[in-house]
């Protein structure tokens, strides 16, 4: 089974066989010591095996595949684990939801995939979620009880592809900078020019470095001059000044302590210890 939580919740929404029985969780009384509450609603999906749950003071609920358990926030449920069952757990919390895949094989419990996605609002999603709450009162309305199910679970699915959409806009865009800085190193690049080229704002540059890239602005900005900087030493016999303002440093004292910082050598000395090598590989092949 693929554990994508997108793609389940899609193939259960899509599937012929679709949602089958919705329970809905009615308990004022106290929980038991094993049973599971907290603050926000969730909802339980079994995507395979049985679970008996007990969700309120009657005879335990059995849960089937493509079975929900709706929990009312403050309410409680009690899973009786004593078959493998595979359930997703979505918890509606306020900022974000929180979904979970556990499997139980008979023996031990196995946590396969678990992923947050904040919500677009405090209120997109909650009439939904009111809906159900005013079902608990006629657990019998099955058909509109899988009607709301199904949208809350679209809303879920909704949710999850804007992530990875904003995800991979971000990592165009971080594609974009790098190939910019790559391209114009030679130029007085900063992160604020570097920024307004690209209609974002400085802060929202770094935080893209930070969160797609391995090192900052900065960082990537001096590597790649420096890389460039090796090249011109090796190849031409340029002042030390030259090549710095080349590849885009206006202080060539600093180039120079970063190019030691970053080498353990002066350019001169990595320009010397580079021809004196290759003028041995050139007579050991003579």
């Amino acid at each position: 089974m693929n554990y994508d939580v997108s793609q389940i919740i899609s193939h259960l929404l899509n599937s012929p066989s679709g949602i089958q029985r919705i329970w809905l969780a009615d308990n004022q009384t106290a929980p038991s010591e094993l049973a599971y509450q907290v603050d926000f609603p969730r909802i339980e999906v079994v995507l395979d095996g049985v679970l008996m749950d007990a969700c309120d003071a009657g005879m335990p609920a059995r849960l089937e595949q493509h079975d929900v358990l709706y929990v009312p926030a403050k309410c409680w449920n009690n899973p009786q684990w004593n078959s493998p069952v595979t359930t997703l757990s979505i918890l509606f919390g306020k900022q974000q939801l929180g979904f979970s895949i556990l499997q139980w094989d008979g023996t031990a419990f196995k946590t396969l995939g678990k992923q947050n996605v904040a919500r677009r609002g405090p209120r997109i999603g909650s009439f939904l979620l009111q809906a159900l709450n005013e079902l608990v009162m006629q657990p019998h309305d099955q058909q509109t009880a899988r009607f709301i199910v199904s949208s809350i679970l679209s809303h879920c699915t909704d949710l999850l592809d804007s992530q990875i959409q904003t995800a991979s806009r971000s990592q165009a865009l971080f594609e974009a900078v790098r190939e910019y800085i790559d391209e114009n190193y030679a130029d007085p690049l900063t992160r604020e020019s570097v920024a307004q080229v690209f209609h974002i704002s400085p802060n929202y540059l770094s935080h893209l470095f930070q969160k797609t890239g391995t090192v900052g602005f900065n960082e990537y900005l001096n590597h790649t001059r420096l890389e460039h900087a090796k090249t011109l030493l090796k190849r031409y016999e340029l002042k030390v000044k030259e090549v710095a303002h080349a590849c885009g440093f206006v202080d060539s004292n600093y180039f120079c302590r970063l190019f030691r910082k970053n080498t353990e050598r002066s350019p001169s000395e990595y320009r010397r210890q580079y021809h004196s090598q290759l003028t041995e590989r050139t007579i050991n092949r003579e």
